[in-house]
């Protein structure tokens, strides 16, 4: 689910059946799949509402903001 998180993140039109069959194979059902695909979306969304009007993170998120940031994948 991460990796397709993260395609259809990067990449979205890269995305093919055999991506949702391989979902399916590790034991999800097309709902699964389907609300996957809305979280996902949305959170691509509103990520980029945010970074287009300057809204700083949460305090929580900090930490992970600035290693974004930063270019770095180290947690």
């Amino acid at each position: 689910m991460c990796q397709f998180a993260e395609m259809m993140t990067r990449a979205p039109a890269a995305l093919r059946a055999q991506h949702l069959e391989t979902l399916r194979l590790h034991g999800l059902s097309d709902r699964d799949i389907l609300d996957a695909v809305e979280v996902i979306a949305y959170f691509n969304y509103i990520n980029r509402v945010a970074d287009a009007l300057g809204i700083d993170p949460e305090p929580e998120m900090q930490k992970a903001y600035e290693r974004w940031k930063s270019g770095s994948d180290a947690s």
